[in-house]
């Protein structure tokens, strides 16, 4: 993986200021591809909500904290969605420092998924979350891996901007020397690893070839299938391989419902 694959996502931000101070923070080590999710605020130009002279001013603050990083937040990526902002993506990161049943139970800080996506091929994106609330639940379930910032218990809230900063720093200072190849097309046989649409349609033909086997009397089905998804992006399955996974199951299945007839 290169610099050029690192994608800062914002999920629900809400202040246009905070953004700006995000494309700071990834100017400084190199990261320039910004996607926002569901924001709060519209995605480009003076229209922003508040009465009167307050639109010409959120905007002017949004370009006044990106200093000279104007370019990363004219060519950001704008979508309804975070599921819809993550689909092309192989590997996707929620941040979070919550812990719990129904949350990721396992976790990276900066310095450790740096070193992990510096092997891998294909985009990751590094999700964060509202300013106020974080990452909710059904967010972090889009990603594959979470990933915290160790900080001290008595204070563990982070400004956001410095939050990609941290990691930014990471990302840069694990990856500095690589070559970057905008735009490169992939040769015959090399290594493209599965993107979270991909993914997922393979996930659900394996749970569905478990279905037909009688797997899924009890409930669970859900779960498991966000965690083979999370399994399957971190492995970096090609598109063949993940194809040949899948025809695997799904001839299991076929044979051991013909077995029990």
């Amino acid at each position: 993986m290169f610099l050029d694959d690192i994608i800062i996502v914002l999920a629900r931000p809400s202040e246009p200021g905070n953004a700006g101070a995000v494309c700071r923070a990834m100017k400084n080590m190199g990261l320039s591809r910004l996607r926002i999710a569901a924001a709060a605020f519209p995605a480009a130009g003076n229209d922003f909500a508040g009465p009167g002279g307050e639109k010409a001013i959120d905007l002017e603050r949004l370009l006044a904290r990106a200093i000279h990083a104007r370019d990363i937040w004219e060519n950001a990526e704008h979508f309804g969605t975070l599921e819809e902002a993550l689909a092309d993506c192989t590997v996707t990161i929620g941040t979070s420092r919550r812990r719990g049943r129904h949350r990721k139970a396992n976790t990276l800080n900066p310095g450790e998924l740096a070193g992990f996506l510096r092997e891998k091929p294909g985009k990751a994106a590094i999700v964060f979350g509202n300013e106020r609330t974080g990452l909710n639940r059904e967010e972090l379930e889009l990603c594959n891996i979470a990933s915290h910032i160790p900080v001290s218990p008595e204070f563990p809230s982070i400004n956001l901007s410095h939050a990609v900063q941290i990691y930014a720093y990471e990302f840069y200072q694990a990856f500095a020397g690589s070559a970057v190849f905008p735009g490169a097309a992939p040769v015959p046989g090399q290594w493209v690893p599965m993107d979270a649409a991909e993914i997922d349609t393979l996930v659900k033909k394996i749970s569905n070839s478990l279905e037909a086997l009688g797997f899924y009397k009890y409930p669970g089905r859900e779960e498991q299938e966000r965690f083979l998804r999370d399994l399957i992006a971190r492995a970096g399955l090609g598109l063949k391989e993940g194809r040949y996974f899948g025809n695997i199951i799904a001839k299991a299945g076929r044979l051991g419902n013909r077995q029990e007839k």
